[in-house]
């Protein structure tokens, strides 16, 4: 054999030996896709049956008015469709001549109601996503955090990106984006990434998300401290981030794609991670499942009356994480006095992990349930977070659901 045969014969086998990993992976998302479709069609266990209805939908989302994207509101309400939302968070970035939040979707559109927000950036660093936007947003780079805060009578603010944040001691904040899609991804090598899309995008789009996907821990840990250090309730959301803009396209003169590849769809991005939100209804009304409004909607996350839901490995409907004493119940996002002992209990809609922690602290870890009861005899913040340990791969260590804390007085 002549050396320059050697050469490519050498140069073939290490390319053949790096392709090696990504066809792995490729063959382990096959086995996630095949494990996710079998938990699915399991029967669930049994309807939820309280003085709650469950709404699911999804926060942090901007169209072309704020920059950064060139997403339609056409595509946004098909996705909204495609994906059975209940509601839709947007949040327009800004513009200092014209008032996005007035100019976005809001109401209803299809059978999502959008609510028009905004995200903004405050003079001392900090970003908010504000539900819904006004007028003044477009100013909130003048202003202090606290400012921008003050000057808002009505709607919630939420601290995006909180590894960034600093403003921790601000009066009027309503929660944490613990997770954030965007965030996430900027841990992908892109190179491996490249790679990865190569073996997998045309067979499993949507998996390849699991390939980064990993538990917020420092946003999480932040969220906790900072509850058991201003001692009030703070809410935790999370945040898709659709922007709808990372991939490339050739279009024509008049702008019309001739040729491109978008891998963050907004149809793909609303249904990685979910905020399910419980609206409470009167016994009357239990009979059939009320349109969802604005007020009920919002009231309902200011109130902590909801979870976040990675439903790309499985729906989660039907999880609830309750609180009973001799006298009361409730549920996440409430309190709860303690006079001698407090009940706890979680419902998973399907078997998995149940891990349970009291001020940042899990203090209970239960594999193989879709039930789990525990007796609080101290104060302090109780929440949940929910594993599939059944699935393969490192998606099974990574948190299902994260709830919000009851909180035992």
């Amino acid at each position: 054999m002549k050396r320059w045969q050697k050469i490519a014969l050498l140069l073939v086998l290490l390319i053949v030996l790096s392709q090696l990993p990504f066809a792995y992976r490729r063959y382990q998302l096959g086995r996630l896709h095949k494990a996710i479709a079998s938990l699915e069609s399991q029967p669930r266990h049994g309807p939820v049956y309280d003085r709650f209805f469950e709404y699911q939908g999804v926060a942090h989302v901007h169209s072309f008015l704020g920059g950064h994207s060139d997403g339609a509101f056409q595509e946004i309400i098909a996705a909204a469709y495609s994906n059975y939302l209940d509601f839709v968070l947007m949040t327009e970035h800004p513009a200092r001549d014209f008032n996005t939040a007035e100019m976005t979707l809001k109401g209803r559109h299809g059978r999502a109601l959008f609510i028009n927000g905004n995200e903004v950036k405050t003079a001392s660093g900090d970003r908010l996503l504000l539900f819904p936007g006004d007028e003044q947003a477009n100013r909130s780079s003048d202003w202090t955090t606290q400012e921008v805060l003050s000057l808002r009578t009505s709607g919630l603010a939420f601290a995006a990106y909180p590894e960034e944040f600093r403003s921790w001691e601000v009066k009027g904040l309503s929660g944490i984006e613990v997770y954030n899609v965007y965030t996430n991804a900027q841990k992908i090598n892109p190179l491996l990434m490249f790679f990865d899309a190569l073996w997998s995008y045309r067979s499993y789009p949507d998996l390849l998300f699991a390939t980064f996907y990993e538990r917020p821990s420092e946003s999480l840990k932040k969220w906790d401290d900072a509850i058991k250090r201003r001692g009030e309730r703070l809410v935790a959301i999370g945040g898709n981030d659709s922007h709808a803009n990372v991939g490339f396209s050739l279009n024509d003169s008049s702008g019309k794609p001739l040729l491109g590849l978008k891998l963050d769809p907004y149809e793909r991005s609303f249904r990685l991670v979910r905020l399910h939100v419980l609206v409470s209804v009167m016994p009357s009304e239990h009979s059939m499942r009320p349109t969802l409004d604005e007020q009920s909607l919002l009231a309902a996350i200011a109130a902590g009356h909801c979870f976040i839901g990675y439903d790309l490995f499985g729906d989660t409907s039907g999880f609830r994480f309750a609180a009973q004493d001799a006298d009361e119940s409730k549920i996440m996002g409430d309190e709860i006095k303690l006079d001698d002992e407090v009940r706890l209990t979680v419902k998973l809609p399907v078997t998995g992990r149940v891990v349970l922690f009291k001020d940042g602290v899990a203090i209970k870890d239960t594999s193989d349930v879709n039930f789990m009861e525990f007796v609080a005899k101290e104060k302090g913040s109780y929440r949940v977070e929910a594993n599939l340990q059944q699935l393969p791969g490192r998606v099974k260590t990574q948190p299902w659901i994260i709830s919000n804390p009851i909180y035992v007085r």
